[in-house]
């Protein structure tokens, strides 16, 4: 695998309810938080503090080797943010000015992640003060973790909220997003969404990779539900992949956590799983004839496979997506089992279908 995806663990994941690599067991303590300066805030209404904008030719335009670009649904936007792509062992906050970091995020996850909806959408994607790896050692985040956490979610707020403002014009969307992406839409999704207007317009929010514990419907959050249908709109899809290997006993003691920890019970701390297959929860089974497409090879730079279909077949056990992939696609997993980078690429055409599906079914009802 590509040496700037370094291992991280599926534990490690689940517990700090990111996609931050696990820091080496040799690494020095990490700095205080207050102790640094940070970095300095993006401005929005720049075109220069995102990485995606529809009417800017970038990484979110790419589409996989053999295919056309798509014309895209208009009248539908997609608001994507994306997962960690800072890592140091020194600071907690990435600088929006690090072309390196800017370059890395580009290549490895707007082109393979935000790219999948450009065949619907108009994809919006803010860069922001993402935290680091490092989080990911605050389990509850309630300490520095939790503080850079914080810092990265006034940026996606700040970044939603000028979107809504200035770029959106009032129409329909999709809320996408990818582990340290995941856990900022998570918070959005309660701030902006729940319970609002804008839950009207909210086609469905895909916070994929992440622990998403069942339990946050009803508490959390008062009016959201799980896409338990693929038509269903207004509504989270979540899943994490993981392969058949993979120890379900051993992650599900750790993933609801945090759930656990905020609630003090254990009933709902079962990830959501959204078989991505399927989209539908009375169906969390589906062989490989069900796969629509698949990306081959590591995440990572470089141009984007086409999607081979009819080579993944999953099930939801336990909160997690099994997955059984085609050794053919040659795909790597993480230590534990994870099959976290490729929780995307794995199921690249069958989102593109769901999200054109979610599109036509929202605006049936909005035409009654």
């Amino acid at each position: 695998m590509n040496k700037t995806l370094s291992a991280i663990g599926a534990v490690a994941a689940l517990a700090g309810s990111t996609a931050g690599a696990q820091a080496p067991q040799s690494a020095p303590p990490p700095p205080a938080f207050d102790s640094q300066p940070q970095p300095t805030a993006p401005d929005y209404t720049q075109d220069r503090a995102w990485a995606a904008l529809p009417e800017v030719t970038g990484p979110a335009q790419t589409v996989p080797q053999g295919r056309k670009a798509a014309a895209g649904m208009q009248g539908v936007d997609v608001f994507y943010v994306h997962p960690t792509t800072y890592r140091t062992p020194e600071r907690w906050n990435a600088d929006l000015s690090d072309a390196k970091v800017n370059a890395w995020t580009d290549a490895s996850v707007i082109a393979r992640q935000a790219a999948v909806f450009n065949a619907c959408c108009n994809v919006f994607a803010p860069r922001y003060r993402q935290a680091s790896f490092l989080a990911t050692r605050d389990r509850f985040m309630e300490g520095d973790g939790g503080k850079a956490y914080a810092l990265a979610y006034a940026d996606v707020l700040a970044a939603f909220d000028q979107w809504q403002a200035s770029r959106n014009a009032g129409r329909p969307f999709i809320l996408a997003g990818h582990s340290q992406g995941g856990e900022m839409l998570m918070r959005l999704l309660a701030d902006r969404i729940d319970g609002t207007p804008l839950q009207q317009r909210m086609i469905a929010a895909y916070a994929i990779g992440i622990d998403f514990s069942v339990g946050y419907f009803g508490t959390r959050y008062a009016t959201l539900k799980p896409c338990d249908t693929p038509v269903r709109t207004g509504c989270v899809a979540s899943w994490n992949a993981v392969t058949t290997q993979a120890d379900l006993k051993m992650l599900g003691g750790f993933a609801g956590a945090r759930f656990v920890h905020i609630h003090g019970r254990e009933e709902g701390r079962e990830p959501l799983c959204i078989n991505p297959l399927t989209f539908d929860r009375t169906k969390p089974s589906a062989p490989r004839s069900a796969s629509k497409g698949a990306v081959p090879g590591e995440p990572g730079e470089g141009a984007v496979r086409a999607p081979v279909a009819g080579k993944v077949s999953a099930r939801c056990d336990s909160g997690f997506l099994v997955v059984d992939a085609d050794p053919a696609l040659e795909l790597k997993a993480l230590p534990g089992g994870s099959l976290h980078y490729h929780e995307y690429g794995l199921f690249y055409a069958d989102i593109q279908a769901n999200a054109e599906r979610r599109i036509r079914a929202w605006r049936k009802q909005r035409s009654r």
